[in-house]
């Protein structure tokens, strides 16, 4: 079986950087927390989530491709976002942000109840279009992030991974987590072919996210 090369994904053209950035430059607003299947909103539009084990810099990436500084809730404590938060993206799309894995400090009957939801959400919400598993680029893929990529092939969904903090990695080290990364993904029928290699702080890949999140119908 030939191997997907996963590339990094390419820089949108200007019409399709002005039209995501104008997408995300309108409204975005917080709208719930949901912490049981019956809360979610109708799934009357294309959504995209956002998974990454806890400290990954998913509240910081999330607020960065929004232009909102506290859209969503940043914070040091592993496992804090107890609840899949939703966020209205203009009239068109909802922005997804899961409950953090990597749960070390918290009770188990609190990380049964995350992952009992995580799964159920996965496999039963029919409007969620793709994905994004956040990867720190400094680290590479772990264990922790396999297991939720497996929960994504086994539950049909389409991810697509999302390198972050790229600005504190040296260049000289990032072809080497990028082997490690595109090898590990070569093992994952659901995974995207694309990366996509971001910086929350320097502002790197953003318009391509974007983008990536505008064009999914």
């Amino acid at each position: 079986m030939t191997r997907l090369p996963f590339p990094l994904a390419e820089d949108p053209d200007d019409a399709t950087r002005e039209a995501a950035h104008k997408l995300f430059a309108g409204a975005v607003d917080f709208l719930k927390g949901v912490v049981a299947m019956d809360g979610l909103p109708p799934d009357d539009r294309p959504e995209v989530c956002f998974a990454g084990r806890s400290n990954v810099g998913k509240s910081s990436l999330i607020n960065a491709l929004t232009g909102r500084k506290a859209l969503a809730r940043a914070s040091n404590t592993p496992g804090r976002t107890q609840e899949i938060n939703y966020f209205t993206l203009g009239d068109s799309h909802y922005l997804v942000d899961l409950p953090g894995y990597g749960y070390a400090n918290a009770p188990l009957p609190v990380v049964e109840r995350w992952q009992a939801l995580l799964k159920r959400y996965l496999s039963d919400r029919v409007s969620l279009r793709r994905a994004f598993v956040l990867v720190d680029m400094r680290h590479g893929i772990k264990p922790v992030d396999e297991e939720i990529m497996t929960l994504l092939d086994q539950s049909a969904v389409t991810f697509q991974v999302v390198l972050t903090k790229a600005d504190k990695v040296k260049d000289k080290d990032k072809a080497r987590v990028l082997d490690q990364v595109r090898d590990k993904l070569s093992k994952h029928p659901a995974a995207f072919p694309e990366l996509v290699v971001t910086s929350s702080e320097k502002g790197d890949g953003l318009a391509t996210l974007r983008a990536i999140i505008a064009g999914l119908g």
